[in-house]
């Protein structure tokens, strides 16, 4: 399958700079996957779509200050680092930025040395896997001396860093935020619950794989690099329960969704688990555990459009993209969203 399949034209203008001031009243484009129909309404809207019974499964992944500005050691050649996965005691496997200056053996600094660390090895795509050394705790530092891990489109200054944070964010982890989550505020996720909505929260912590361009040809030949899910006993009963009643399964955010379809077994049924997945979701896949989608609108030729055109067709996803560029919807991470039901 040809990856220009999942291209499209978007104006520069229409990539969200900055998070809006209420959350929820972003714009919403609802996308019916059987016929293609396409509605135009407000993310507060949602509650309208959800009914008792449903169950919306959320990612309550927290992402960490991941992004260190800092020098080598020797040189005072400034150096950017930024953690991608925890890979043991103080370990982590990073992106560098310049990666010429970090081979092995390299020395860093950061924050006039309250942090430092030694790269050990070049891992796969040329990440580095460095070893820190710091007095006290590590999350400590991180916080103090970290930056939130924005992707390159967004140029603005975060003013407030849990805006690139759902408020439902919990366990530390994610290089960046699943966006989907974003649009969500305490007192919907509360109307939600009133009217008989199950909320269920999965975990995945999201790396930079999501996010990769793809740089082959053909869909099949690209490979997703793995993130770490986890699904609780209490939740995976729920989910299966719901699933054994005929009730809709949401997934919001794609992180969300792959989370569930890299748990279920092939009839469908959830266990407690923990692991890694580089699953890689895209037309022709069969949708085990998710009926319905809630998303933001993602980049061309990206994983992220494959998945949602597995889900709701091809064709229908890339009309609504059309629609929603002409209607001037607000793209990517801080953009509005899309529930495709």
């Amino acid at each position: 399958m040809d990856v220009n399949l999942f291209d499209y034209d978007l104006p520069e203008e229409l990539i969200a700079q900055d998070p809006l001031e209420d959350r929820s009243s972003s714009r919403l484009l609802t996308l019916d996957r059987a016929t293609g129909a396409v509605e135009h309404r407000h993310f507060y809207e949602i509650c309208e779509m959800l009914g008792p019974g449903d169950c919306l499964v959320i990612n309550d992944t927290k992402v960490i200050p991941a992004r260190l500005m800092g020098e080598k050691t020797g040189t005072g050649a400034r150096i950017e680092v930024l953690l991608l996965k925890r890979r043991g005691d103080d370990v982590w496997e990073t992106l560098v930025k310049p990666g010429k200056k970090a081979r092995p053996g390299a020395e860093l600094s950061f924050g006039n040395g309250l942090l430092t660390g030694q790269v050990l090895e070049v891992a796969e795509e040329g990440n580095r896997l460095i070893r820190f050394r710091y007095e006290g705790i590590f999350e400590e530092i991180l916080d103090r001396l970290g930056q939130m891990p924005l992707p390159p489109y967004i140029t603005h200054q975060l003013k407030d860093r849990n805006r690139y944070q759902t408020v439902y964010a919990r366990h530390d982890g994610s290089a960046a935020a699943p966006t989907a989550g974003l649009h969500f505020t305490q007192e919907l996720l509360g109307r939600l619950e009133e009217k008989g909505v199950t909320i269920v929260p999965v975990t995945l912590h999201v790396g930079l794989g999501t996010f990769r361009p793809v740089k082959a040809e053909r869909v099949e030949d690209h490979h997703m690099h793995a993130e770490f899910y986890q699904i609780g006993e209490k939740e995976a009963d729920i989910l299966n329960k719901a699933q054994e009643a005929g009730r809709r399964i949401i997934a919001v955010g794609t992180t969300s969704c792959r989370t569930l379809e890299s748990a279920a077994a092939e009839s469908g049924q959830i266990t407690k688990l923990s692991g890694w997945t580089d699953i890689f979701i895209y037309p022709g896949y069969s949708f085990r555990v998710v009926k319905g989608l809630i998303t933001n609108f993602h980049l061309p030729k990206s994983t992220l459009m494959m998945l949602v055109s597995a889900l709701a067709g091809r064709e229908h996803v890339m009309e609504a993209y059309e629609e929603a560029v002409r209607e001037r919807y607000r793209f990517f991470s801080f953009g509005d969203a899309m529930f495709i039901k």
